[in-house]
This record gives structure tokens, C-alpha cells and sequence, in this order.
């Protein structure tokens, strides 16, 4: 995703002119200086100096911190902290001191780095293009994406036999960012144009959804509505859930925060998308990691995007990998087409108003 590697060769093309004298140095001895290799293994380049992301930074930096504590490589680490406007020499310092660069974290600031002209070691991009398009071929991703959350569900829904289904979706770009991955998914798996709903919490508008909602459950064949999508946040999706009757209901729970007690019950029944970090917390692949309470969930789920991140990063010590798999924090991830590391989080369940794992059926 970066500027292509500076030639060498630049380095000659003012190469000085001697005398012709007896003292004078032969051209092969006068080799260009070079930059002093960098004595660290990995770089981590956050914003803890941007007010707006610094909470967010900071776990990432705790969670990846850890990890390398729990591997016994934290002096091989080095954290480079930059503020608004600051991410291009943030990595001009990181790339002087490590072989592996771990950020940016905002997508601006991806934007930024993939179209400036400076000189990059392997990077991990915590975050991607909104267009998905190319970057510098120095750049590989890893990322908390609702894409990856929108491939499981879909296919999550094919497997349990659903033919008809809805899209319910919020107004916020995040929300519809969602609706749209999972719609295109399932397009492309061969399913039906799904029915949209937007929502309104109004009461009017609940009740003639849930008369809606009974109308197409009651159809015959594949015309009968099988299940729906929400693609809401965590509070609205517990006003919306008692209105579907025995619609089966699944949802990313990246846009969920840390839910009341009413809330989770309400949310009985629901399927969701979710990190093995906040659902399978007792497992025995975590027992080595600590943990940090968090004022909210995002913050728990950026934590555990900075577990992976390092064990990410560790396996570029030698060179990018050519295969890589990793049962980690924030799900199964695997380095896919594209120099993406792609990640599938943990399907779990709310019963008796707690959330509970299932097997991730393939």
C-alpha cells in the first residue's frame, strides 16, 4: 500500500568527481551510506495523541502490549505515539527503529500513508480502504470489520435452511455499511433480493412492522419469511426483537455496546456474530492473557485486536509469512488473497439473558 522501495542507484546519480591523483579514492570504495538497520522487531504507531482516538488507542496498545509480555518480546517492541496530522512522521520514526510496522488505526490515516511518498517496512494496517481499493505492496490488513461478521451470518442463515429473509438497518453509515456486506453476500451466495425494512422505533411503525412481520411468516413455501437480519445497534435491536415473533434473528454484535440487564433478555433467541474474547472468556487459549476491565464492550473488542495484532506482526520477524492461521482473541484468522488477513469471529446465541457459544457450522 506504500510508495514502491527507493533505488539504490538515486544514491549515484550525483556521485562525486575526484582528481586524478594518486590519493584520490577508487570510485568502487565510495559506497553510499546506509541507514543503520533497525535493532527492533516491531513498531506499534497509534494516535494517543488524538483526543478523538486516544481511548480507542490505548486499547489497542494494552491489548498488544500484553501479548507481547505474555510471548516475552516486549523489548523487542516499541510504541510511537502521534497526534492529529502526525501519522506520516510517526512512521518515519517507527521505520528507523523496527522491522515491522503495526498501525495506522484510522482510516484516514491509512489513506494518508498509502499515498504518501515515504519509504515503508512490512506494515499491518489496522483498518482498510472504505473502497477496498489496492494498496502499496508493502501493506498487509487486519482489521475489525463488520464484512467478516456479514460472510458468517449469511452463511450461518444458508445452513439453517432460510430461503426468504429481511434486512432491518439503522440510519448510521456503520449500520448500513453492514446491511449492505451481508446483502451482498448473500446475493452472491444465490439468494433471493432480500426484503428492507428501515427502522423506526416509533410505536405506530412497530406495531405495523409486527403486523408486516406476521404476514410474510404466515406465507407458504418460499414465499414464507424465514429470518431476519438486523443490522442495529444493541439497544435498538432489543426494542426491535419481541416484534418478530418466532422469526429466527441474527445480528453482528460489533454493533453492540455493553447491554442492561432487561436488554439481554430481550434479546433471547438472538444469533450474533461476535469476538471469542468476549464469549468463550474462561478458554483455555486465553488462560495466558491477561485481562483489563473496560467501560465498554468496543473498547474489550479493541483490546483483543491488539492480542492478535501483535501475534500478527511476530510472524514477520523473517519476511512476511506464506501461510498463517491463528485461533486468536478476536476469532479464526487466516492471511487470504489480497495480503488481507482475513478474520471469522464466534456465532453465539442470547438464552436466559446471557450470551452463550455455538460451533461455528461450515
Amino acid at each position: 500500500m506504500i510508495a514502491a522501495l527507493l533505488s539504490l542507484s538515486a544514491a549515484f546519480s550525483a556521485a562525486q568527481v575526484f582528481a586524478a591523483t594518486e590519493n584520490a579514492p577508487r570510485v568502487e570504495d565510495a559506497e553510499p551510506k546506509r541507514p543503520p538497520e533497525p535493532q527492533l522487531a516491531i513498531a506499534l504507531v497509534l494516535p494517543l495523541d488524538t483526543p478523538a482516538y486516544a481511548l480507542a488507542a490505548d486499547a489497542v496498545r494494552s491489548g498488544f502490549l500484553a501479548a507481547a509480555d505474555a510471548a516475552g518480546a516486549r523489548s523487542q517492541c516499541v510504541v510511537v505515539a502521534h497526534g492529529e496530522g502526525g501519522v506520516t512522521a510517526a512512521f518515519e520514526r517507527a521505520r528507523s527503529a523496527a522491522k515491522v510496522v503495526v498501525g495506522p488505526l484510522v482510516r484516514n490515516d491509512l489513506k494518508e500513508i498509502a499515498s504518501a511518498n515515504v519509504e515503508l517496512p512490512w506494515t499491518i494496517a489496522l483498518n482498510q480502504l472504505e473502497d477496498g481499493g489496492p494498496l502499496p505492496s508493502q501493506i498487509y490488513t487486519f482489521a475489525l470489520t463488520v464484512d467478516s461478521d456479514a460472510r458468517l451470518l449469511s452463511r450461518r442463515m444458508r445452513d439453517a435452511g432460510a430461503a426468504n429473509i429481511a434486512v432491518v438497518s439503522g440510519d448510521t453509515p456503520f449500520l448500513q455499511r453492514f446491511a449492505g456486506a451481508f446483502a451482498t453476500e448473500w446475493l452472491l451466495a444465490g439468494g433471493g433480493a432480500p426484503n428492507a425494512f428501515r427502522f423506526d422505533p416509533s410505536p405506530p411503525a412497530l406495531a405495523s412492522f409486527k403486523r408486516e412481520m406476521g404476514r410474510l411468516s404466515g406465507k407458504s413455501g418460499r414465499d414464507r419469511l424465514d429470518a431476519a437480519l438486523l443490522a442495529l445497534n444493541g439497544a435498538s435491536a432489543a426494542l426491535l426483537k419481541p416484534y418478530l415473533g418466532n422469526i429466527a434473528a441474527f445480528a453482528s454484535a460489533l454493533a453492540f455496546d455493553r447491554l442492561s440487564e432487561s436488554e439481554m433478555r430481550d434479546l433471547d433467541g438472538l444469533v450474533v456474530a461476535e469476538l471469542p474474547w468476549l464469549v468463550t472468556r474462561d478458554a483455555a487459549a486465553f488462560a495466558h492473557l491477561p485481562r483489563r476491565e473496560f467501560a465498554s464492550a468496543a473498547l474489550e473488542r479493541l483490546y483483543a485486536l491488539g492480542l492478535d495484532a501483535f501475534r500478527v506482526a511476530w510472524a514477520f520477524r523473517a519476511g512476511p509469512p506464506t501461510r498463517f492461521s491463528l485461533d486468536g482473541a478476536t476469532g479464526t484468522i487466516r492471511l487470504v488473497e489480497g495480503q488481507q488477513f482475513a478474520r471469522e469471529g464466534q456465532i453465539a446465541v442470547f438464552r436466559n439473558g446471557k450470551l452463550a457459544p455455538l460451533a461455528n457450522d461450515r
